[in-house]
């Protein structure tokens, strides 16, 4: 379950980055208040709509990096990732993707059965995404800057399925690894599935692990570089969809993050130049923020630009989750030279970043919980804002920040407070 955020920031923002996995179990821990609203007709979730002028292509792929193995492992001689990248595409072409593969969904399954709820309560494995496996790249959005998104522990590529749509639908092509033996469950193409195996997130193991996904971004981005160039080094998924090599810009790479995926973002800027800009979504700039093991992106800071949302509440007392309170975000936001945007989502909290915020609403809305308890632990894990507002607001800035900064478009959402996006406060802008 995730932890209240008024628990210590180094338990909360560091050590407790495993509870953020339980993405449904986090709402859903009430079977008392549900037992009688379960349904036999099981829920099938549905990403909100993006609002691009685009439809949306999803391809997955297997990689191999060969010159690695894998951390806590014994005997792992190479590297498998899966990534998916979404695109602009062509109207009408391919299936709907499926929201998330099938391990994923039996492990979220688990977890609402864990919960009390039954495992047909949701169905995960039938839930469809808004992008279609196959589309060809749509043949007006020219030429694609490039984004991609490291998630948080024991978290999933999939999870962040409505920021990943949107972008793409606005004419990016957003590349979501997942990270295995931290997500809790990685199925290859074969059916292999490669389960969480991290050891205790101390210090140590944190450093370790955002270490190999530091690599894990510099292998995909060689994988990019190779696919642009004509070629398709996939060891197994879908093909590489038609148009997609010519159109990539790698003159203009983004990355960005949730929790542990903004600190990988920080650190992979500091070791590669190809990252033109990056954002965090509440993740911390330390191993362990309680004994001051900060990592070195906030120590050096970074010098191009950066974007920071936080949410909620951290520390004791509780005080917002900001740079003003945390003293890993003082201490990059003061030690970075580059163009510097951070804003505040106060009704929120950690897990509002990614999907869970918009699938706790689905759940509410057909399966009518009541109670006290549920609403606590809605509260607890995505705050007390309105769904679609918080949804639309995250959508909008990720956009204008990586509009302005690789696209050199000059978005006025970043100067000041926005009359449309009233759940967002900006906190810092630095140009």
């Amino acid at each position: 379950m995730p932890t209240s955020q008024a628990s210590s920031p180094a338990r909360r923002r560091a050590a407790a980055y495993t509870a953020a996995a339980a993405v449904l179990a986090a709402c859903c821990a009430t079977p008392g208040a549900l037992a009688a609203v379960t349904g036999p007709d099981p829920i099938l979730l549905r990403p909100p709509e993006p609002t691009g002028p685009y439809a949306v292509g999803r391809a997955d792929w297997h990689l191999v990096d060969e010159s690695r193995g894998h951390p806590w492992v014994e005997d792992a001689e190479q590297r498998d990732l899966m990534v998916s990248v979404w695109y602009p595409a062509e109207e009408g072409g391919g299936e709907r993707a499926p929201y998330m593969s099938g391990a994923v969904a039996d492990v979220m399954a688990g977890r609402l059965e864990q919960a009390g709820l039954s495992r047909g309560s949701v169905d995960f494995a039938g839930s469809a995404a808004n992008a279609r496996i196959g589309a060809d790249v749509a043949r007006g959005a020219g030429r694609l800057p490039v984004l991609l998104y490291s998630h948080g522990f024991n978290q999933s590529r999939y999870q962040a399925t409505a920021q990943l749509e949107e972008l793409a639908s606005r004419g990016y092509a957003v590349v979501a690894m997942d990270h295995p033996y931290e997500a809790e469950a990685v199925e290859l193409p074969s059916g292999r599935i490669l389960r969480e195996s991290a050891p205790e997130l101390g210090a140590d193991a944190y450093r370790t692990a955002v270490a190999t996904r530091v690599a894990d971004t510099g292998f995909v981005l060689d994988t990019l570089e190779h696919i642009a160039d004509g070629g398709d080094p996939a060891a197994g998924g879908h093909p590489l969809p038609q148009g997609l090599g010519a159109a990539l810009d790698l003159s203009a790479i983004g990355m960005f993050g949730h929790s542990a995926g903004g600190l990988t973002t920080a650190e992979a800027m500091l070791g590669d130049d190809r990252i033109d800009a990056g954002a965090g979504l509440d993740g911390s700039m330390a191993y362990h923020v309680g004994d001051g093991t900060w990592a070195d992106a906030a120590v050096e800071g970074v010098d191009r630009p950066f974007m920071i949302m936080g949410a909620g509440t951290s520390g004791v007392p509780p005080r917002p989750h900001t740079s003003e309170h945390s003293p890993d975000w003082r201490m990059f936001r003061e030690n970075s030279t580059g163009p510097y945007v951070e804003l505040y989502l106060a009704r929120g909290e950690h897990m509002s970043f990614i999907d869970t915020r918009w699938t706790a609403a689905q759940i509410e809305a057909r399966l009518d919980p009541r109670g006290r308890a549920w609403q606590d632990r809605v509260a607890a894990s995505v705050g007390t804002g309105d769904s679609g507002d918080s949804v639309a607001a995250q959508r909008a800035y990720l956009a204008a920040f990586f509009d302005e900064y690789l696209r050199g478009r000059e978005r006025p959402l970043l100067d000041g407070p926005s009359a449309r996006h009233t759940a967002v406060e900006l906190v810092h802008r630095r140009e």
